[in-house]
């Protein structure tokens, strides 16, 4: 028995380690080198256009007889469901336990990377769609992979289908959201919060996302279009009320984020090369990268299947994900951490630190209010993820499968909320890590094609 003990814990070290590796210094080069790569190559010529972009997504250009399946604006939401969930929640939270405010600068810095790498994703991920086994005209990276750079280079495109059919499993979300239910709900009112508790919460769930994602990406388009706006406002009309309540220290935590950037005095991690500040810039950007996908692949799915036959169009319209992401939400998450004093006083961490943050605000219903926002945030985020992981399985093997995925994925929602499946969960964050590696080297590659076609659409603008 002591030996079996003794295997497993061996083998979540394994996994640990893993996961710690992969989303590492060497990924993070990539990710946050190759995006700032991208947005000297384009001589941030995609900023100098976003109030184009902003039309595009309001319908402006639509054409209904173009190639694809949904909106530019229901591609976008469809997009944000995912990637708005517990890093924007969870995620800040850690990054000022360990880094204070001036980690919050350098997750700004990691946004604005990502906005250049979802053009160049998005805008591929149309340049270069290609056909499923039915012949329905589909967009990604494994299609761009191999439509962009060749049939030699399908060994990639399958690596990032493979990795994206366990990177795509919602098994962290969940295992978060029920957590949260937990600890916020169920616990303060005495309502038993054993294995039974965690079951009915998984099965309710599971119920919920298989009347969707069984309705395929129309209606999770549809849906994501009514939940991400919804939330969002949510969330914001949330964080201004408590920051008008702590409207006095608002200025002078604002401009401890630069300050506090370059100074790292409130930093409490490992330095890097040398320094502290090294280390928290670090810290910010991982958090950045983790929150918002930038070149991790996922979102390009979701864009590739716009109703547009402008490729640019897709791309300027995908690079407002993480200014929606990272810029705004993640934003208000810490301001509202920051103005209360919690970092400082509380010692809990993670999504405990914000509920802390409302809880000191808005004594009565405070923790309520969140909890409503991370279970949307949450549950809009397993609809997305569940075509991701299905359009992954289609493309390696065929359309006609792609529905037994559903049913591997409605179990891992079960399995997310009555298991402590903590090596199951870095398992599942080392393949999604995965994924950035033939996304980001594919996009590197095929950026000039990018901008013979951005130069061309711009042209005509």
């Amino acid at each position: 028995m002591e030996t079996d003990q003794s295997l497993i814990q061996s083998i979540d070290g394994m996994i640990a380690s893993f996961a710690s590796f992969v989303w590492g210094l060497p990924l993070l080069i990539l990710l946050v080198g190759g995006g700032f790569y991208l947005l000297i190559l384009s001589r941030f010529l995609p900023f100098r256009y976003l109030r184009h972009a902003i039309d595009v997504l309001r319908g402006k250009f639509d054409d209904p007889n173009d190639p694809g399946e949904i909106s530019h604006f229901e591609a976008l939401t469809t997009a944000l469901s995912a990637t708005i969930g517990m890093g924007n929640i969870a995620g800040v939270a850690v990054a000022i336990t360990i880094g204070g405010p001036g980690a919050i600068f350098w997750l700004w810095i990691s946004g604005i990377i990502g906005m250049s790498t979802k053009f160049f994703t998005s805008t591929l991920a149309i340049l270069y769609r290609g056909k499923d086994s039915e012949g329905n005209i589909q967009g990604g990276p494994m299609y761009f992979i191999e439509e962009g750079l060749g049939k030699k280079w399908k060994p990639l495109a399958m690596f990032f289908a493979s990795m994206g059919l366990i990177g795509a499993l919602p098994i962290f979300n969940v295992n978060q959201l029920t957590q949260a239910i937990r600890d916020i709900l169920l616990v303060p009112n005495n309502i038993p919060a054993g294995n039974g508790a965690n079951l009915i919460i998984g099965l309710v769930l599971a119920a919920i996302t298989t009347l969707v994602i069984l309705g395929g990406l129309q209606r999770i388009s549809k849906l994501a279009t009514k939940l991400v706006p919804s939330m969002v406002l949510l969330y914001f009309v949330s964080v201004l009320g408590l920051l008008f309540l702590h409207a006095e220290e608002v200025p002078k935590y604002f401009a401890m984020i630069f300050t506090d950037a370059f100074s790292a005095e409130n930093y409490k991690g490992d330095p890097l090369l040398g320094g502290v500040v090294g280390g928290l810039i670090l810290l910010g950007i991982r958090r950045g990268a983790f929150s918002n996908e930038a070149g991790i692949g996922t979102a390009p799915m979701a864009h590739g299947a716009a109703k547009t036959s402008e490729p640019v169009r897709e791309g300027l319209v995908a690079m407002l994900g993480p200014a929606i992401d990272t810029l705004i939400v993640c934003t208000l998450t810490a301001l509202a951490i920051l103005v209360t004093g919690v970092w400082q006083t509380s010692g809990d961490n993670g999504v405990s630190l914000t509920a802390a943050a409302f809880s000191s605000s808005f004594s009565t219903f405070g923790n309520y209010l969140l909890l409503a926002c991370i279970a949307v945030f949450s549950i809009s985020s397993l609809f997305s993820y569940s075509y991701y992981g299905s359009k992954c399985l289609s493309y390696l093997v065929g359309v006609k499968n792609k529905h037994y995925y559903n049913y591997f994925y409605i179990a891992s929602i079960i399995m997310g909320a009555t298991f402590p499946l903590a090596a199951m969960i870095n398992l599942i964050d080392g393949f999604y890590a995965l994924m950035a590696i033939p996304t980001m080297t594919s996009t590197i590659l095929l950026a000039p094609k990018v901008m013979e076609a951005a130069k061309k659409y711009f042209a005509k603008v």
